[in-house]
């Protein structure tokens, strides 16, 4: 009974802690995404600098990593030549920085949940750019999943009572060009052996989204920040979105290192969803019956899509399985029939 009883206490204790770091995850996400809206939209905070907001967020991430893996050493550092390090490192951050700044942009011209319905495309980007790179393989059923979802984000595109053009090409941009990262990372990372968490990975990617943005921002916002002398820094408002940021990273580190992946996908769908009623109910963006039906097509072509990918995974693990216990089971024989050679050869002697 004690045994029986400690060992269900453990399941407990791993399931509330498995539900803790979603929560966590959802909290910091949906924070993030708000405050950055609040931060750059016109009628709000009023900054409209997305790269200038970047920027503040990465410079701060990369101080914040730099101290955790080389002063108090919290985090292991990973060991990268040079020759790695321009190669796969600084297009990785090339492609990160563009992503971020698209993003960011996109919430001074668009609602926060017309956004969050437009990026259920990413599983659509993701797929599209493995098979053009050649680490998906072309299957007729998923590309009739990923055609589902992109035409449940058009007809939510099409409800849209705020449709801003440029909004939505920045916003498709960051999709692409986030996805584009997803699918490098795999290329250039992972095929080399090299596993970066999120700490490690800002030490290496923060530091060259940096400087990447620095030029845009020179010719963009410089001159214009220049011109609005009533601007003074804010420590509190950028202090405080720096941290959440950075605090987003982590949780991404517990959320998959403790869970998976696919957990964080299904979080992310749950926050979704969340923003989407903060966004109507408490920013009072208009969300339209079409908005919903749309959105609620999409939704429907990314669950088929995570619970695709679930399946082709528990299939993996149980053919690993299978192989391991045949190889076990082939080496056991081997030990016998040892043994059984071994006593005849006694026998005989």
């Amino acid at each position: 009974m004690g045994k029986g009883g400690s060992l269900s206490d453990g399941v407990v204790k791993k399931i509330l802690l498995s539900y803790s770091y979603v929560a966590i995850w959802i909290f910091l996400s949906f924070t993030v995404i708000v405050y950055n809206k609040y931060i750059l939209d016109k009628k709000m905070y009023n900054w409209p600098f997305p790269i200038s907001l970047t920027m503040i967020h990465m410079s701060f991430c990369a101080t914040l990593a730099f101290l955790l893996i080389k002063v108090f050493k919290v985090v292991e550092p990973v060991s990268m030549s040079r020759e790695v390090f321009l190669s796969s490192v600084v297009p990785i951050g090339a492609l990160y920085s563009l992503s971020l700044w698209l993003s960011n942009s996109a919430y001074i011209y668009l609602s926060v949940s017309f956004i969050q319905m437009l990026k259920a495309l990413m599983p659509v980007a993701v797929y599209s750019i493995g098979v053009l790179f050649k680490k998906e393989g072309f299957k007729t059923d998923t590309m009739v999943n990923m055609l589902s979802i992109s035409f449940g984000v058009a007809i939510a595109a099409y409800g849209e009572a705020r449709f801003d053009t440029w909004g939505v090409i920045l916003q498709l941009g960051a999709v692409a060009f986030e996805a584009t990262r997803l699918v490098m990372i795999q290329i250039l990372l992972t095929s080399k052996g090299i596993t970066l968490n999120p700490i490690t990975s800002l030490y290496y990617v923060a530091p060259c989204c940096f400087v990447f943005l620095l030029v845009p921002w020179i010719f963009v916002e410089l001159p214009v920040l220049r011109e609005t002398s009533s601007f003074h820094f804010d420590f509190v408002i950028f202090g405080t979105n720096s941290v959440c940021a950075f605090a987003l990273n982590l949780a991404v580190f517990l959320l998959v290192g403790k869970t998976s992946a696919l957990t964080m996908n299904v979080a992310g769908v749950v926050k979704d969803w969340l923003l989407i009623a903060f966004s109507w109910s408490v920013i009072k963006d208009t969300v339209t019956p079409i908005n919903l039906f749309g959105y609620g097509l999409a939704f429907l072509g990314v669950g088929y899509y995570n619970h695709s990918k679930l399946q082709a995974l528990k299939a993996k693990e149980a053919q690993k399985k299978a192989a391991q216990a045949d190889e076990e089971a082939g080496r056991l024989l081997e030990e016998r029939e040892g043994e059984g050679n071994d006593k005849k050869s006694e026998s005989q002697g």
